[in-house]
């Protein structure tokens, strides 16, 4: 799937350009419901060469142009479309982009200036990296999953010597010492060890800030007072984009850990969601840095205020031309754009009507009130 910042550099470069946009939702697997697609792209091609009637034969000539690349994108296909959706942007000189994705996408054909972004949303958050680490004292194995699929990186190793050292053997008698008053061999053994593990989880500390570098996700796994070092030792903004799960260990098979990722992903997404929400609200409430409703949101993107938009997935839905609008305004400005699901949805649909904003400033009039 495309990154956030290639759809950006999509929309920008196209806005004045005749697009066709083309998704699809490809979760059907019953036998029946072989080829049901292509009808139903056929009912949304008809409602829009409906609505191209009206005007110049060059116009529909230059949509069927784009739709002959699309359809012959989507010949491959036999029955069935692969993954949960699928995507095609085109001109009618040339394919753009055409692909399936990993998540469902709404049946939606659209001929505009520039491409229709918003249902392109929800798979941004595919592109994202999860970083998985399970790791114990001895070493630590480091995943990332990524479009649905799970790899192991290298991993950060405790010198060779650090694991050796648990089979230190001294004699059993009491006068036994290292050269340190009260400490056994055993003793300086653990203590090594111990020394050897914060070696060792400080360099994996160090490599994460870079994998998950402020987007992504990262997920830890193993003893829990392995665990809660690592923890310790990430900076403040990483936290947040954390999520403990000590039941998971480094035996783990890489379906394990990809079942894992999936599962631990989705409730870090929804615990940063909800967040984010709940300050929206916050702010917006208390006449600080956010604001609520279609009107304001709007205002706001116009003024070039916006630092985060929030739209639930149903106001994307029941909206599509002013959802659209406003993800495009947000991408021009630079903000970032968050589609929500669950229950962070649920209560943006109930106190803003599905679309809301993080701001980057509040615009006041000479005498100290909002404008």
């Amino acid at each position: 799937m495309m990154t956030h910042d290639k759809l950006v550099d999509f929309y920008r470069r196209l806005q004045d350009d005749k697009v066709l946009s083309i998704y699809l939702d490809g979760q059907a697997n019953d036998p029946a419901e072989r080829n049901v697609w292509r009808r139903r792209l056929d009912q949304k091609v008809n409602q829009v060469e409906k609505r191209l009637s009206e005007v110049g034969a060059d116009e529909r000539a230059a949509f069927h142009d784009a739709l002959t690349l699309l359809r012959g994108e989507l010949g491959r296909f036999d029955g069935f479309v692969t993954g949960k959706g699928w995507v095609g942007f085109a001109t009618p000189a040339e394919v753009l982009y055409s692909e399936s994705v990993p998540v469902p996408m709404p049946d939606l054909v659209a001929w505009e200036h520039g491409l229709r972004v918003a249902p392109y949303v929800r798979g941004l958050k595919q592109g994202r990296a999860v970083v998985i680490v399970l790791a114990d004292r001895r070493h630590a194995r480091v995943f990332e999953y990524r479009r649905g699929e799970v790899s192991e990186l290298p991993g950060v190793l405790a010198d060779k010597d650090v694991g050796d050292l648990t089979d230190i053997r001294v004699a059993k008698r009491g006068a036994t010492h290292t050269g340190v008053r009260g400490q056994t061999g055993t003793d300086a053994a653990q203590r090594f060890l111990t020394v050897g593990s914060e070696r060792m989880l400080k360099g994996l500390v160090e490599n994460l800030i870079e994998q998950v570098n402020g987007q992504g996700l990262l997920i830890l796994g193993g003893p829990q007072e392995t665990v809660a070092a690592i923890v310790q030792m990430i900076p403040p903004w990483m936290a947040e984009r954390t999520l403990e799960y000590p039941s998971l260990h480094v035996g783990m098979t890489l379906a394990e850990v990809k079942d894992a990722a999936e599962e631990c992903a989705s409730v870090l997404t929804n615990q940063l969601q909800a967040g984010l929400v709940a300050q929206v609200l916050d702010m917006a409430h208390s006449g600080g840095r956010g604001c609520l409703g279609a009107a304001a949101t709007e205002k706001a993107l116009l003024e070039g205020r916006v630092d985060t938009l929030l739209l639930s997935r149903t106001y994307i839905r029941e909206h599509p031309d002013h959802a659209d609008h406003c993800v495009g305004t947000a991408f021009n400005q630079g903000a970032n754009v968050e589609e929500l699901s669950g229950s962070a949805a649920d209560r943006l649909n109930a106190e803003g009507a599905g679309i809301g904003a993080r701001l980057r400033f509040v615009l006041k009039d000479e005498n100290g009130q909002e404008k």
